[in-house]
């Protein structure tokens, strides 16, 4: 057991080096942080990095740390970001009328369908900004630094 612990620690501080050496200024390394948190604050599985590196070609971001950035959600992170990106945009947009199970019915369930939709995306956007933001930030203050701490 310790042997596959030190084994993963030593991958992940490849890894962590590999992505900490990619080419560009701060700025730029930063840039494709932020893009591929905010890209992969949104549930579209399969997507995120593709919309990441578009996203980081519009912000002249490098296109590896944004790809790198959408593992922000996986399958440890997926339920609990997307319920929060849904309670955030609830809070902004109104509870969900008619939330019960006793109240879907083929006639409504379309509806009901694009309301959870409509909050999940206004959720997303906020979230992914702010959190984008903030990562973005810290990326750009630990790049200009030039340190890795193994």
């Amino acid at each position: 057991m310790q042997r596959l612990l030190q084994t993963n620690r030593e991958r992940l501080r490849r890894g962590l080096q590999w992505l900490w050496a990619q080419e560009g200024t701060a700025g730029q390394r930063a840039r494709g942080v932020a893009a591929g948190v905010f890209c992969g604050c949104y549930p579209f599985f399969g997507l995120q990095m593709l919309l990441s590196v578009g996203l980081a070609t519009l912000v002249r971001g490098n296109h590896l740390l944004a790809a790198a950035g959408t593992l922000v959600s996986n399958p440890l992170t997926y339920v609990p970001l997307y319920w929060f990106n849904f309670v955030v945009g609830s809070r902004l947009l109104g509870p969900l009328a008619g939330a019960d199970l006793d109240g879907v019915n083929r006639s409504n369930l379309w509806n009901q369908g694009w309301d959870v939709l409509q909050r999940l995306l206004l959720g997303s956007t906020l979230v992914g900004a702010l959190m984008a933001l903030l990562l973005g930030l810290l990326a750009y203050r630990l790049f200009q630094q030039r340190t890795f701490v193994n």
